[in-house]
């Protein structure tokens, strides 16, 4: 198989994917703030790292995945002074700031189950990590490359930037970021605008606070992650994902902490997905165009014609290329819902194809493609296009136009279970949609088994077989076990399993 190659951000160019360690993979990518409900932006990272996590496996590593909440010291606007976003939070709900924390916590991760995404290794939280993130602080201080005042501590950039680049990762020129920092009144007491905090002074009426060497305060945004990612993965790891919007400053801060805090830079691989759009025009609340996920599935904004699965919105996501911006509209939705729906049908029709002597087809050959285009940076776009080439050549041997052997129906079967089901995460929805089709769904089984139970009591052999063979051809495998039964539904390579203790009727 080709070797895997992914676009590393730091050297602006593709890159053979080497781990440090031979069949291991370490990855951290920078989680939600969870102050309010997840919208469409926060599913392309989610997605996007949830492929190559998926990918990873695939081609055989023992992946460790670590993806992290931040639950404090992320301040509004992303800066310095000012309000911590779930403290504020908490005020306008009052609640607790760690009630915000779970409640939204909660969401996102309902949110992530509905797309497909898979949990990651390891969800570390900030506030969970305050002994290491002061670890680190003190650490920098000691090299040299920051210092205290007042109970903040802030990090050094101009000393830094006289003996490494910085600005190497974002491609930003140091002399640029001095001309556009602004002289606030909030940054009297750093020696430079450009200076970052590592530890904020928590004020009086600071809610979320923890006791340091310097006196009470909360950690800084960029500080988090540092502490997180080489807890869990070590230094140096493998590879570091996030959204392009993070790129500076948060992810150009944790690579100068690396550098000061362990020699050398903490990441090989920095890996970014682009942005969503809305229209054409970036999401805001202020322009009415900001879209939760929870209104995409419901169809509950005013800028949607109607509800969108979620493996629908997976699916409009993964169309495009990681790095590649990506607009929604309706009609781009709308299109990715009828592509969607081409692709699972003809999965499921490689369940019932005719095999013949001979294949019309080069089933080998499209393989090869699609592995190909997964190599290349993860080309989904292109990855989805060979399968729609394997579409047209599967309604072709359905429609008695074209013939396929049993070996390449097995390459085939096996194929789109891996790309379509396991690594592209799409799964059919006809029977995992509403909570109540699941319960109409498991009440027909119910039913039929325990006619079946009583069929075997009366020694109704032929109606026990027809009941089970029935079912099985509907793909729901039967068990009998000595309470009663247990069914499993094969959906498309998805398992749904439920155990039913039989019952009289």
């Amino acid at each position: 198989m080709d070797d895997f190659i992914i676009y590393n951000t730091l050297s602006r160019k593709k890159e053979v994917f080497k781990p440090l360690n031979p069949g291991h993979a370490g990855m951290y990518v920078c989680g939600p703030t969870v102050y309010g409900e997840a919208h469409l932006g926060h599913s392309r990272p989610a997605i996007t790292f949830d492929l190559v996590f998926r990918y990873l496996k695939h081609l055989g590593y023992k992946v460790r995945y670590v993806r992290n909440i931040t639950d404090v010291g992320h301040l509004v606007n992303d800066a310095d002074e000012g309000e911590d976003k779930i403290a504020r939070k908490a005020k306008v709900e009052e609640l607790e700031p760690m009630e915000i924390v779970q409640l939204y916590t909660n969401s996102y991760r309902r949110n992530m189950l509905q797309l497909n995404v898979l949990p990651p290794s390891i969800e570390p939280t900030a506030s969970g990590h305050i002994i290491e993130q002061i670890a680190v602080v003190q650490k920098m201080i000691d090299c040299g490359f920051a210092y205290e005042i007042n109970g903040s501590v802030y990090f050094d950039v101009e000393k830094y930037a006289s003996q490494h680049l910085y600005g190497k990762l974002s491609g930003r020129k140091i002399e640029d970021l001095y001309t556009n920092t602004r002289d606030l009144d909030s940054q009297v007491e750093k020696k430079s605008g450009l200076d970052f905090a590592l530890w904020k002074n928590a004020s009086p009426e600071h809610i979320m606070r923890w006791p340091s060497p310097w006196g009470e305060g909360f950690p800084g945004w960029h500080t988090e992650c540092t502490a997180m990612s080489t807890k869990y993965l070590g230094e140096p790891f493998d590879i570091h994902g996030g959204g392009l919007d993070l790129l500076f400053p948060h992810h150009e801060a944790e690579l100068a902490q690396g550098v000061v805090c362990f020699g050398h830079e903490p990441v090989r691989y920095w890996m970014h997905n682009n942005l969503i759009t809305v229209n054409g025009q970036k999401m805001g609340k202020s322009l009415g165009n900001f879209i939760t996920l929870d209104e995409f599935f419901s169809g509950a904004h005013p800028l949607l014609e109607k509800a969108y699965s979620p493996i629908c919105i997976r699916f409009f996501i993964l169309q495009a290329h990681y790095r590649s911006p990506l607009d929604f509209s309706n009609e781009a939705l709308q299109a990715a819902e009828k592509g969607l729906e081409r692709l699972l049908n003809a999965a499921e029709l490689l369940n019932v194809l005719i095999t013949s002597e001979n294949s019309t087809f080069d089933v080998p050959g499209l393989k090869e493609k699609c592995y190909a285009a997964m190599n290349d940076d993860l080309n989904t776009p292109v990855l989805i296009s060979h399968l729609f080439d394997g579409v047209k050549m599967i309604n072709s041997v359905n429609n008695g136009n074209a013939s396929v052997n049993f070996s390449d129906l097995e390459i085939l079967k096996t194929l789109y279970n891996d790309f379509v089901f396991d690594i592209l995460g799409f799964k059919s929805e006809k029977l995992s949609g509403e909570p109540a089709t699941k319960e109409v769904l498991s009440d027909v089984v119910d039913l039929l088994l325990n006619l079946r139970i009583e069929a075997k009591k009366n020694k109704d052999w032929a109606t026990s077989d027809k009941i089970r063979n029935s079912l099985t051809e509907l793909g729901i495998e039967v068990k009998d076990t000595k309470e009663g039964f247990e069914w499993v539904l094969k959906n498309q390579g998805i398992l749904q399993t439920q155990n039913l203790k039989s019952t009289s009727i």
